[in-house]
């Protein structure tokens, strides 16, 4: 097979992980998944040669399995300075300055302690590494990320859509 199949290969299986990570409650939960979907993400770009994008993901492999045991704002400042670090030193153009916008936001939703703001700002870290991979020409990454956000917002429904719609109705009804 060759670097690109494999590299597809490797997205097929993160799915799975994604997908899961949104249907649990716990935010424990939430980032265990998607630790061991962040190190199959940065072998799909380290085939793809996308090095800002492979470093990213790698750190973002560390900053979830860290985040299980800590939602300290210091450490996602120097989880920042990292990023920040690593996309000035393999800098690319649109897809270095995509994929590190989409980091930030996840970078802060996985130090969230609230499993309802972390889904809520990966919506919006996701939305970049969408049209990063999109530019990157990896479709099925670019299906990762749209099943991603939809698995994130079916979890975001089941858990907080009916208080949602509840709170709304009360809004509208003063």
């Amino acid at each position: 097979m060759s670097v690109f199949v494999w590299s597809q290969v490797l997205i097929a299986i993160a799915i799975l992980f994604d997908f899961a990570s949104f249907q649990c409650k716990q935010r424990q939960h939430i980032v265990s998944c998607l630790c061991i979907s962040g190190i199959l993400i940065c072998t799909h770009f380290i085939l793809l040669e996308q090095w800002t994008a492979a470093g990213l993901m790698m750190l973002a492999s560390v900053r979830y399995f860290l985040s299980i045991f800590t939602t300290s704002k210091r450490l996602m400042v120097c989880f920042l300075i990292c990023a920040l670090m690593i996309t000035l030193t393999t800098f690319s153009g649109l897809l270095s300055v995509l994929s590190f916008s989409g980091t930030i936001f996840q970078t802060t939703a996985a130090f969230c302690q609230s499993d309802q703001r972390l889904r809520q700002l990966m919506i919006v870290g996701t939305s970049f590494w969408l049209v990063h991979n999109y530019l990157a020409g990896s479709p099925t990454a670019v299906l990762m990320e749209l099943l991603f956000i939809g698995s994130n917002l079916l979890g975001y429904y089941r858990y907080y859509g009916i208080s949602w719609q509840i709170k709304k109705s009360a809004m509208f009804n003063k």
